[in-house]
């Protein structure tokens, strides 16, 4: 098993409210992942633990990525909103959600109180595609206490669908 955490200073690049992201340790572990807990048929089994919290005004999410192949989540504690592009999906523990291959994703806690755990199945040699969401400062949309904030370094953009 390989452990990971994400850091602020790692997701930076891809968060609405920068001057909050100014003021805080950039050490600050947003959330954490057990990469391979499990190894079948060259898949591997991931865990990830996103705790609540906020980052200023944008709720905690993953910093987006994309793979050249498809890949399968499970959401094991929590609920979670999985952004990809211009549509939404909400999802509780027990939902399963399938990401197409090449779609760019990120997976938000929107909750104030509670841990979001998610599972997923993907290719054993599979890495993360992060230069889109890093180029553009995050995803087409932020989620925030007010909603849906545009990202305006996306071009025409439809607000997201449910």
């Amino acid at each position: 098993m390989v452990y990971q955490v994400r850091k602020l200073k790692d997701m930076h690049d891809v968060l609405y409210d920068q001057e909050w992201a100014k003021k805080q340790d950039p050490d600050l572990v947003l959330y954490e992942m057990h990469r391979e807990t499990k190894i079948k048929n060259n898949m591997r089994y991931d865990i990830t633990m996103i705790p609540a919290k906020m980052l200023g005004k944008e709720f905690v999410k993953t910093k987006g990525h994309s793979h050249p192949e498809e890949e399968e989540y499970r959401v094991l504690e929590g609920e979670a909103i999985f952004l990809l592009g211009p549509k939404a999906i909400r999802a509780k523990a027990g939902d399963k959600i399938i990401i197409p291959a090449s779609c760019p994703h990120v997976t938000i806690n929107s909750s104030k109180t509670k841990t979001l755990k998610l599972a997923n199945w993907i290719k054993k040699d599979s890495q993360g595609d992060y230069k889109e969401f890093e180029k553009k400062q995050g995803a087409c949309y932020y989620y925030t206490v007010d909603g849906w904030i545009k990202n305006l370094n996306y071009g025409k953009t439809k607000m997201p669908r449910w």
